[in-house]
């Protein structure tokens, strides 16, 4: 239980530290004519922030052994927490292209801002490893003695297995399926009071990572898998690339394609009439 209120007090002083930079940045580069700057260091601030929770929770759950329901309810709590301190921060590659496809993002900014995602990713493993290494507790320790080692969640079972042809085709469905629901809440509660649209964000995430967590540790975002995912034995890199990068793509191209053009009739919820315009 140590090791529990350790790793809960770390997740705490993360979010409290990434918060101050993002504060601190903006007031810093904003009045300077520098907004643009400011943009980018929120977003590479807040994936990184999403990384190091998503690494810690993890943890707890694979070498602290803590039970599905609580590891649920801290994934409820920490996806509610990205929500009110992102500050527009997107954190996520599939929502970026979404962005910049609905003219919302110019192509320049949405590339920029995956940079900075996949950056964040990269970097936040290397400083948990670095923090893991201390020892603060036993989980951390043991983690450390067993070399950072994670096993690949990518598996099917028996019922799974009847229906779809391997557990790569498995967990690319999952993805997909996954990727295919968070954008389709995305879109569809963009209206929704902030307050209470990250609740709603959040219980379908935790709702989706139970349901297709065991198979794949539903992620649903191509950075945070770099982050989590892709160091994991038992897989290729083109696996990985495959389940976590081209599956969520997929799945956010499906719910814009369907909602957008074919049930709507629109070209999109948020591109300018540029017909209006030529008139």
């Amino acid at each position: 239980m140590s090791g529990v209120v350790v790793s809960l007090c770390l997740l705490a002083v993360f979010v409290l530290l990434c918060e101050l930079s993002r504060r601190i940045l903006t007031k810093l580069l904003a009045p300077r004519g520098l907004c643009l700057s400011a943009v980018y260091a929120v977003e590479l601030v807040s994936t990184l922030q999403l990384c190091i929770c998503n690494l810690e929770l993890r943890l707890l759950g694979e070498v602290g052994r803590l039970q599905p329901q609580f590891c649920l309810s801290l994934t409820y709590l920490a996806s509610v927490v990205h929500g009110l301190t992102f500050h527009g921060a997107l954190g996520n590659p599939c929502s970026t292209l979404e962005y910049t496809y609905r003219g919302r993002l110019t192509a320049r900014s949405g590339v920029l801002r995956m940079v900075c995602q996949f950056m964040a990713a990269s970097v936040a493993r290397t400083m948990l490893q670095g923090l893991w290494a201390l020892g603060l507790s036993d989980l951390h320790l043991r983690h450390t003695l067993q070399g950072f080692q994670c096993i690949s969640p990518i598996h099917t079972d028996t019922h799974t297995s009847l229906v779809l042809p391997g557990p790569l085709v498995t967990a690319a469905a999952v993805e997909l399926a996954g990727a295919f629901a968070m954008q389709t809440a995305f879109t569809h509660t963009h209206t929704m009071d902030q307050r209470y649209r990250v609740h709603a964000i959040a219980a379908l995430t935790a709702t989706l990572t139970y349901a297709g967590g065991k198979m794949t540790g539903a992620v649903f975002n191509p950075a945070l898998a770099l982050s989590t995912q892709f160091s994991c034995s038992g897989h290729s890199f083109l696996d990985y690339c495959l389940v976590y990068w081209l599956a969520p793509l997929l799945g956010m191209m499906c719910s814009v394609l369907l909602f957008d053009q074919m049930l709507s009739g629109r070209a999109s919820l948020y591109r300018p009439l540029l017909a209006n315009k030529r008139k």
